[in-house]
C-alpha cells in the first residue's frame, strides 16, 4: 500500500463527493496525521503563545505553512485521534438515545470532563484547513474548508437524532408587494420534522437557525443582523445560535512570523447584543481566554461542548 502524500490529500479535500459520513472526516484527519508523522515538515512553536504550533510544507509546496494549531486541543497522534474519535461516536449514540439525560449518566460524566468532544472537532477540522493551506492559491480551498465545517456540525447534530439542513428562503418584504429578501441558511434544526405550511413562512417556530463559521472575522456582524431581521419580517422571534471553530490567525510580531493574533472583537460582539439583540446561543470550540475571564462574554459564549450535550436540547424542546 503506498503511502498517502499531500497531493493525495489535496485532492480528497476538493472532492465534492466526498464527507458524506462522520468517518470520512476521521478517515482524512488520520492520514493528515500519519503523513505529518513520515513527512515530518518542519514544526515551529509561536515564540508569543507557547500551545500554539504551525508546520511548514516543504519545497514542492511552496514552504507553505498552516494556520495556528492549539495543542492543547489538537491530537497529533493518528492512534490517540482514532480512540478519541470511537469515543466520541459511542458518546453521540448515548445522546440518541437519552438526549441531554446522557450527560447525568456516571460512564459519561469524566468523559465530558475530558473535554475531548471539543478536541475531536478541533482535530479533525484543524487538519482539513491545513491540507487546504498547503494549495499554491488559499483561496482555491477557503471557501471549501469553511463548508465541510458546515458540513461537520450538520453531520454531528443529525447523529444525535435531530433533524439538520441548509436551507434556502426567500421573504417577502412587508409593504413592498412582489419584492422578498433572499436568506442562504447555514444549518435549521429541530427535533422532530417540522411541516413548513404557509402560515409559518418557511422557518417552522420548532426551528432554530445555526450560523456556522470557522472563524467570527467579518462574519459577527452579520450573525446578529440575521437575528433581527428575520425576527423583525417574519413577526416572530426567530432563535438563532452561532458555532464558530476558533478566533486566532498567524500574525507578525517584531522579527517573527509565527505570532499569534485573536480576530474576536469584544466590543463590537457586546454592542451588537444590545443596539440589535443578543443572540439564542454562541459556540466556540477553541474559545478565546477573554471569553472565560471576561464575566460579560462568559454570560453568552461557551464552548461546543455545551451547545451538544445540553442546550441543542434545550433549544429544540
Amino acid at each position: 500500500m503506498m503511502d498517502v502524500t499531500l497531493g493525495d490529500l489535496q485532492e480528497s479535500v476538493q472532492d465534492r463527493s466526498a464527507f458524506g459520513m462522520l468517518n470520512d472526516y476521521l478517515t482524512v484527519a488520520r492520514e493528515f496525521l500519519t503523513f505529518l508523522s513520515r513527512a515530518r515538515p518542519t514544526r515551529i512553536v509561536s515564540p508569543s503563545h507557547a500551545n500554539y504550533i504551525f508546520y511548514q510544507y516543504g519545497k514542492d509546496y511552496g514552504h507553505k505553512i498552516t494556520r495556528p494549531l492549539n495543542t492543547d486541543l489538537f491530537l497529533a497522534s493518528p492512534t490517540e485521534l482514532q480512540a478519541a474519535f470511537d469515543r466520541f461516536v459511542t458518546f453521540l449514540a448515548d445522546l440518541k438515545r437519552r438526549g441531554a439525560a446522557a450527560a447525568d449518566l456516571k460512564g459519561n460524566r469524566r468523559y465530558i470532563a475530558s473535554k475531548e468532544i471539543n478536541k475531536v472537532i478541533y482535530t479533525v477540522q484543524q487538519t482539513i484547513g491545513s491540507i487546504g493551506d498547503s494549495f499554491e492559491n488559499p483561496n482555491q480551498s477557503r471557501k471549501r474548508v469553511g463548508r465541510l465545517f458546515e458540513t461537520l456540525i450538520k453531520l454531528i447534530i443529525l447523529e444525535v437524532g435531530l433533524e439538520c439542513e441548509p436551507r434556502t428562503i426567500s421573504i417577502p418584504i412587508p409593504g413592498y408587494p412582489g419584492y422578498e429578501m433572499s436568506y442562504e441558511l447555514d444549518l435549521v434544526f429541530s427535533r422532530n420534522r417540522a411541516i413548513i405550511a404557509a402560515e409559518t413562512q418557511f422557518i417552522h417556530p420548532s426551528e432554530v437557525v445555526g450560523s456556522v463559521k470557522t472563524t467570527s472575522k467579518d462574519r459577527i456582524d452579520k450573525v446578529f443582523l440575521d437575528k433581527y431581521l428575520l425576527t423583525k419580517l417574519l413577526g416572530r422571534d426567530v432563535p438563532v445560535v452561532a458555532i464558530f471553530l476558533h478566533d486566532v490567525q498567524r500574525a507578525q510580531r517584531g522579527s517573527s512570523l509565527f505570532g499569534i493574533h485573536s480576530t474576536f472583537k469584544s466590543n463590537h460582539f457586546l454592542g451588537y447584543s444590545i443596539a440589535l439583540n443578543r443572540l439564542d446561543g454562541v459556540y466556540y470550540v477553541d474559545p478565546r481566554p477573554e471569553m472565560v475571564a471576561n464575566e460579560r462574554l462568559r454570560e453568552q459564549i461557551h464552548d461546543f461542548q455545551q451547545f451538544l450535550i445540553r442546550d441543542l436540547w434545550i433549544l429544540s424542546r
